[in-house]
């Protein structure tokens, strides 16, 4: 039988150059060539005022780590939280629905929602349920996947 060694530290990038990665490495070489265009396509004073922040943006994704993950990672989370809604609203179809006026004489649909009262053999049956992981169906029925007890006639 053969042995293969398992690699340790899989999440841990390859240093290069001294405590420089490959994606360190590449990143600045982009902003190297960047810096280079500007400054062979511009004169000195507007080379000066592109190459600063050309600087801080490549030195920010280069270097910069947030909660231990690279900046564009925590850049592309930033983007993703703002394009996901805010408000989460759970729809549940209601078959009853009442109908109140308010004093001003305006009409408001309210859904009205029939409870029962939880008993003590509900608990048990709902935790037998629970504990069986499915099996147990009911002294009286089954109990379906919202824990409603479904009574069937014989």
């Amino acid at each position: 039988m053969q042995q293969f060694t398992v690699p340790q530290f899989i999440e841990v990038e390859d240093k290069i150059i001294g405590p420089i990665t490959v994606r360190q490495f590449i990143l600045l070489l982009i902003g190297g060539l960047i810096m280079f265009l500007e400054y062979k396509l511009s004169d000195i004073v507007l080379f000066i005022f592109l190459a600063i922040p050309t600087f801080i943006i490549v030195s920010l994704f280069a270097f910069l780590k947030v909660n231990g993950m690279p900046f564009h990672y925590f850049l592309l989370n930033v983007v993703a939280t703002f394009k996901k809604p805010k408000v989460r609203v759970w729809l549940r179809e209601l078959k009853n629905f009442s109908v109140h006026q308010d004093t001003k004489g305006s009409a408001s649909v309210k859904p009205v929602v029939a409870k029962s009262p939880v008993t003590n053999s509900r608990i048990s049956d709902l935790s037998l349920v629970l504990d069986t992981g499915g099996i147990y169906k009911g002294e009286d029925g089954e109990i379906d996947i919202f824990g409603q007890l479904n009574n069937k006639p014989n």
